[in-house]
């Protein structure tokens, strides 16, 4: 049998096997147990996010994956909820056809089915205990006979307990922990300092500010993280923003900004001078966007519910935008493993070969030719990235060569971001060496990275200066304030700048 849930009294017995009689159930307002009470709670909230979820799988209209739905502001028990979707996902197939046999799941259970298989995995697997509650009671009422049906399918399928049920669609490989030290409100020298007391800390060699600790560790309740100090986030995701570089005191958009994590980023790289555009089309992806933007202390950020699609480049308001963040709505496939999709019931290894042609894709590759389009026509911008998590080369290479035409007439090449980084593009076209992908095997998630410079910008930036040293007037405008006065950098600002000079390729 599976191991039992972490914070679990009872071990998950083998089938046929008897336990001793449970408590007998009493209203949880009346319980003195608490984490029976937090039990109670967990099981509806991760039996809403199941709804979401499920929903989301069987329309092909995802609300968000498992982990972003799990770890919004609304969930209060997050750890408590994301194991127990999880794991009720895991043993999903499972307890359908459990309660099917049954021959006791009604149709007057359909409105709360979602919550019957959170607590029906709880109470068959996990802790087989329960504060009261009408769904509770149903489950201890009728144990018996699910364990009495559960035991039949084992025989039916000669096997010996219900771990050689479960189907392993896929096995993660356990990757580091990376975590983006938010500028803004601390120093990356003082959060090294913290960690190092319970983890091994290192500094990555490509990104800014950006630590590794050991695969998994557990940051989520750490105060740097709830003070919003450091954010979790992958390396591959925060390579976007330092592709992107924005200077202190640009005019920045960020195109399709929630969950925020990148907005946040660029605000820390412009050492929250300038200002942020962000806008975000759902009205509850935007709150989370909000909910990121005041977690990380940024005030140089506007967020702007509605689509990026609908401003017009021409508005004198967006006149001196130079630089626009684009990393579009996608399949997502270049993180499916870290989504959890594997546990989707729709899930299927033959369906992800033939994602890359799929219908869906031609209609999201569509989409991310027009928004692209649209971010390269604003008059003043310097610099645009396109990013995807996605591998499809229908919405990365693809994407970018049909758009080349266009960049090109108004003045835009591609540059070559993080020009160390060995794994580029795929050799479809000329000039997709420029481009950069990451890749599961290099313990990364899945993402492309295409960087556009506008032709003028990119000679005045790497245009000698007096002492014909190597500073262009670009350069040297990022160290003065907008008064002109000479800025005074710590060690680790120098530290920053060489940094993303050597993505600039300067």
């Amino acid at each position: 049998m599976p191991p039992p849930l972490k914070n679990r009294s009872h071990a998950p017995a083998k089938v046929g096997q008897s336990r001793p009689p449970p408590r007998q159930p009493g209203r949880w307002m009346a319980s003195r147990d608490a984490g029976e009470r937090a039990a109670f709670f967990a099981r509806r909230e991760a039996a809403t996010v199941l709804r979401r979820v499920l929903r989301g799988d069987a329309s092909k209209r995802s609300g968000g994956s498992i982990k972003s739905l799990v770890f919004s502001p609304s969930v209060r028990n997050k750890r408590a909820t994301f194991a127990l979707v999880c794991q009720t996902l895991k043993y999903l197939p499972i307890l359908k056809e459990v309660l099917a046999s049954s021959g006791v799941f009604s149709s007057k259970w359909k409105k709360q089915e979602e919550l019957v298989y959170v607590t029906a995995y709880d109470i068959l697997f996990g802790q087989e205990i329960a504060v009261s509650g009408s769904v509770e009671e149903y489950i201890m009422l009728h144990k018996d006979t699910f364990r009495t049906a559960l035991q039949k399918i084992c025989v039916k399928r000669k096997v010996s307990n219900v771990e050689d049920l479960l189907s392993e669609k896929t096995t993660v490989k356990p990757k580091p922990r990376f975590v983006r030290v938010n500028t803004l409100k601390t120093t990356t020298g003082s959060v090294i300092e913290v960690l190092s007391k319970m983890h091994k800390v290192d500094k990555d060699d490509m990104v800014p500010d950006m630590l590794v600790l050991p695969p998994g560790t557990d940051m989520h309740k750490h105060p740097l993280v709830t003070d919003g100090k450091v954010f979790l986030q992958g390396k591959a995701s925060c390579m976007v923003a330092a592709a992107l570089s924005p200077k202190p005191g640009w005019k920045v958009i960020d195109a399709c900004a929630a969950p925020g994590n990148k907005t946040v980023h660029l605000a820390a790289l412009m050492n929250g001078e300038g200002s942020i555009i962000a806008c975000e089309l759902n009205k509850e992806r935007a709150k989370t966007l909000q909910h990121t933007v005041r977690r990380s202390g940024a005030n140089n950020i506007e967020t702007v519910i509605g689509d990026f699609l609908n401003i017009d480049t021409n508005d004198p308001s967006y006149a001196e935008v130079r630089a626009i963040l684009l990393d579009p709505s996608c399949s997502g496939s270049g993180i499916s493993t870290e989504r959890l999709d594997h546990l989707l019931p729709s899930y299927s290894i033959d369906d992800q070969d033939d994602a890359g042609s799929s219908a869906r894709i031609r209609k999201l590759s569509a989409f991310q030719r027009k928004a692209l389009s649209h971010a390269l026509s604003f008059p003043s911008v310097e610099r645009l990235v396109y990013s995807t998590c996605s591998i499809h080369q229908a919405e990365n290479e693809d994407v970018v060569s049909s758009v080349l035409p266009l960049a090109s007439s108004l003045g835009f090449e591609l540059a070559t971001p993080f020009p160390q980084w060995m794994r580029r593009g795929l050799p479809v076209f000329d000039g997709a060496q420029h481009l950069l992908r990451t890749d599961p095997e290099d313990d990364l998630e899945g993402f492309f990275i295409a960087l556009f410079v506008r032709k003028a910008a990119a000679a005045d930036a790497l245009e000698p200066s007096e002492d014909g040293g190597a500073l262009g007037r670009k350069r040297k405008r990022a160290c003065t304030t907008r008064s002109g006065g000479l800025r005074a950098f710590s060690s680790l600002r120098l530290s920053r700048m060489d940094v993303l000079c050597s993505i600039w390729g300067i």
